[in-house]
């Protein structure tokens, strides 16, 4: 730990790149509050293209984005818990049903991404990125069966959220709201037991990234694994700060609208990304 803080020090990023990752928080938390829409769809593309500008090995600069979005996403998701448990809004029997399958979700997401190249890494993140921006346009809403189902049932639902969240380097919340609300939670709830989901996701995404990423050539000094530590300050300092201020924006502002050209973007980032 010492020897990663004195790395964390000696290569501290200049003010040009500190200036971005404190941008790139503050644009994640307001999307993350006034969209209710992960970060992580925000800083992979973002990391990814800081990543190219340092020249940083090709063949894991997609890793080296998702891993770092999933260890911000830790401490954020700490954040939104804790405000959401404040509020008594966590269901936290159906947060203890969906763990153990998200925990072995993220560490298969993680192993399956090491697999991948770089290039499809990308079409995958590109495809996920196109799919919620066509959901955010189309305001897709999923009627409730007002029934919870058996723990086998969330256990395989907690897989498959935890795995593809862990892949693409999100906090799960397009998938676990959704299933949830389905699953007759309303929607207060389902969106604050989906913040406390977001932390084991995180967290076995995260150690998943360092340990598959460890003895991986070209790693850059400052990271572990698949995770690039130098970044992650800057971008959760400002995270925090924005995510309740879009929250707040978001009674105020017309939703609707900026949903739209925030899917727009979302959608033309994910085309991007698809043609490499």
């Amino acid at each position: 730990m010492s020897q990663l803080f004195v790395e964390l020090v000696a290569n501290m990023p200049p003010l040009q790149e500190i200036v971005i990752f404190l941008v790139l928080g503050a644009v994640a938390g307001l999307t993350a509050g006034l969209f209710g829409v992960g970060g992580g769809l925000v800083i992979v593309p973002t990391l990814l293209w800081v990543f190219q500008g340092h020249g940083f090995d090709q063949s894991i600069m997609m890793h080296l984005a998702i891993g770092t979005s999933l260890a911000t996403i830790i401490v954020t998701s700490l954040s939104s818990m804790h405000a959401h448990n404040k509020r008594k809004a966590v269901h936290w029997g159906l947060f203890l049903m969906l763990t153990p399958g998200i925990v072995l979700g993220a560490w298969f997401g993680a192993a399956v991404a090491d697999q991948l190249s770089t290039v499809w890494l990308q079409r995958v993140f590109a495809v996920f990125t196109m799919l919620v921006a066509m959901h955010l346009v189309l305001e897709l809403e999923f009627g409730s069966r007002r029934t919870i189902p058996g723990r086998s049932v969330m256990t395989l639902a907690g897989i498959v959220i935890g795995m593809i969240s862990s892949i693409v380097g999100i906090g799960g919340g397009s998938m676990t709201v959704p299933f949830l609300h389905w699953n007759g939670v309303m929607i207060r709830n389902a969106v604050a037991t989906s913040s406390a989901c977001g932390l084991p996701i995180a967290l076995a995404g995260t150690i998943g990234f360092v340990i598959t990423g460890l003895g991986e050539q070209g790693l850059p000094a400052g990271s572990s694994g698949y995770v690039y530590w130098s970044g992650m300050p800057w971008i959760v300092f400002t995270t925090i700060i924005f995510a309740p201020l879009g929250a707040g924006l978001a009674h105020s502002l017309p939703t609707r609208a900026l949903k739209r050209l925030f899917a727009l973007l979302l959608f033309m980032v994910g085309v991007k990304l698809m043609l490499g």
